[in-house]
C-alpha cells in the first residue's frame, strides 16, 4: 500500500513530547492510527537515538502472550533501560484485558512517556477521563482529507480531485482496490465486521435489527435536525418496537465509536445551546454512500456532511446557528478565530443565492462569513460574503 506523511497529526505528537500526559491516538476504524504511530517510532529513533523504544502491537502474533495487565507490565519491565527516557508506544491496547490497571500503574513510576491507539469503540473520548484519571492528551485522527487524497493519487486540480473524492471517500484502504463495487464492499466491511461490532460488543446490545434501523436512519437524515423522540417515533411507525431513551442510548454509542459527530445548536442572540434537535453526521460520507448507494441522495446535505468534517479535521468547535428565525450552518470557532458558514449545492437560481445568504447577512459582527457550494468558478465576494467552490475550499488546508 502506497503511504503518505500525515505531517500534521505527526507533528500533534511531536509537540507533546515528554509531556506528563498519556498520549491517546483515537479516531474511527482503519482510519490510519497504526500508521501514524509506525510513523511516529521512526521519528523518535531518527531524532531520538539516545532513548529505548518500547513498541507493541497486539495484532502481532508474537504479542498474544500478553495480553494481560501482569504481563503486559512484565514485558514493559524486561525491555526498560534505566538511563534512558523509555518511550513506551502501544498499538490496539484495548485486546490488553484491565489494560487501564496496567498503564496507569506505568504512568505513576515516570518512567515511560506513554503512547496508545485502540479500537474506536473501547478507547472512545467518553471513556478516557474515567480509564486514565484525567491524565490524557487525546489526538484525533480523521480520514484523508481532499488535500491527502491528492497528494495520494500525484492529482493538482482540485475540480477534478473533488469528484473523484466525494465518490471514493478518505478510508485509504479502499484505494487498494481497482473497481467501485470492490471499493464500497471494503467500506461495507469496516462498517459490518469492524465498527457496527465493536459497539454491539461493547454495549451488549440485544436488538440488533433495531440497532441496524437506526444508524441506517441516521445514515439517511445526515445534516437533518434530529432527536432521539422523532427518531424513536418514526421507528415505531414502522413497527420497530423502541423508546426515546434507548435511541438516546445507542446514538451516544455510535458517535462515542467516532462513526458518527453530534453538532448541537446555538443560539446565537440568547448564547445559549438550544436543547432539541441537534444535527449528526458520519465521519466519511462514502460509509453512507456504500451502505444506502444514490437512494435519497441529498447532494447540499452530502456536502455539508464534507464540511462539518473537514472543519473539525482542522479543529474548529463546530455549532449550528440559530439567529432569530434563520438558521446557519456552521458557527466555527478555535481559539480567537470564528466563521459563520452555509453550505448550498446550487446558488444557480436567484431564490436559492438569496435563502442561503440571508442568514450571513443578518450578522452584524466582522467576523468571516462564507457562503460554500460547487460554483466551478474561482472565488468571489457578495456583500462581504466569500463565495467559494467546494473542491477548491477543501484543498486549500494543510493538512
Amino acid at each position: 500500500m502506497k503511504l503518505i506523511s500525515r505531517n500534521y497529526y505527526l507533528q500533534k505528537l511531536i509537540d507533546v513530547i515528554g509531556t506528563p500526559d498519556i498520549k491517546i491516538i483515537t479516531g474511527v476504524r482503519r482510519c490510519g492510527k497504526s500508521k501514524l504511530i509506525d510513523a511516529f517510532e521512526q521519528y523518535l529513533r531518527e531524532n531520538h537515538e539516545d532513548s529505548s523504544i518500547i513498541k507493541i502491537n497486539y495484532n502481532l502474533k508474537e504479542f498474544r502472550n500478553y495480553r494481560e495487565a501482569e504481563k503486559l507490565e512484565e514485558y514493559v519491565a524486561e525491555h526498560t533501560v534505566d538511563d534512558k527516557q523509555n518511550f513506551l508506544l502501544i498499538d490496539e491496547i484495548q485486546r490488553c484485558d484491565n489494560f487501564e490497571d496496567a498503564i496507569n500503574g506505568l504512568y505513576e513510576t515516570g518512567n515511560y512517556d506513554i503512547y496508545l491507539t485502540g479500537s474506536n469503540a473501547f478507547l472512545s473520548s467518553s471513556d478516557l477521563a474515567t480509564l486514565f484519571v484525567g491524565r490524557q492528551y487525546e489526538i484525533e485522527v480523521y480520514p484523508f482529507s481532499l488535500r491527502e487524497y491528492m497528494r495520494y493519487y500525484d492529482l493538482n486540480d482540485p475540480e477534478t480531485a473533488f469528484d473523484q473524492y466525494f465518490r471514493e471517500g478518505g478510508m485509504a484502504g479502499a484505494y487498494l482496490y481497482r473497481n467501485e463495487e470492490d471499493k464500497y464492499n471494503y467500506i461495507n466491511e469496516i462498517y459490518e465486521t469492524l465498527i457496527i461490532r465493536d459497539i454491539q460488543q461493547k454495549y451488549h446490545i440485544r436488538n440488533k435489527a433495531m440497532f441496524d434501523q437506526l444508524v441506517d436512519f441516521m445514515f439517511d437524515n445526515i445534516a437533518n435536525l434530529s432527536s432521539s423522540k422523532n427518531i424513536s417515533d418514526n421507528l415505531i411507525k414502522k413497527n420497530i418496537p423502541t423508546n426515546n431513551k434507548t435511541i438516546g442510548n445507542y446514538m451516544s454509542y455510535i458517535c462515542n465509536s467516532f462513526l458518527f459527530y453530534k453538532v448541537r445548536r446555538y443560539d446565537l442572540k440568547g448564547k445559549r445551546y438550544l436543547e432539541t434537535n441537534d444535527k449528526y453526521y458520519v465521519c466519511d460520507p462514502v460509509f453512507r454512500y456504500a451502505k444506502l448507494g444514490t437512494v435519497n441522495m441529498d447532494y447540499g446535505h452530502a456536502y455539508e456532511n464534507m464540511v462539518a468534517i473537514e472543519l473539525l479535521r482542522r479543529g474548529y468547535e463546530l455549532y449550528v446557528g440559530k439567529l432569530y428565525q434563520k438558521e446557519i450552518d456552521f458557527v466555527a470557532k478555535k481559539r480567537n478565530e470564528e466563521l459563520y458558514i452555509q453550505v448550498s449545492d446550487d446558488i444557480f437560481s436567484e431564490t436559492t443565492f438569496e435563502r442561503e445568504v440571508a442568514p450571513l447577512l443578518k450578522i452584524q459582527n466582522a467576523y468571516p462569513k462564507l457562503l460554500i457550494t460547487r460554483t466551478h468558478h474561482p472565488e468571489y465576494q457578495y456583500e462581504g460574503i466569500r463565495i467559494i467552490d467546494i473542491g477548491q475550499w477543501l484543498a486549500d488546508s494543510d493538512l
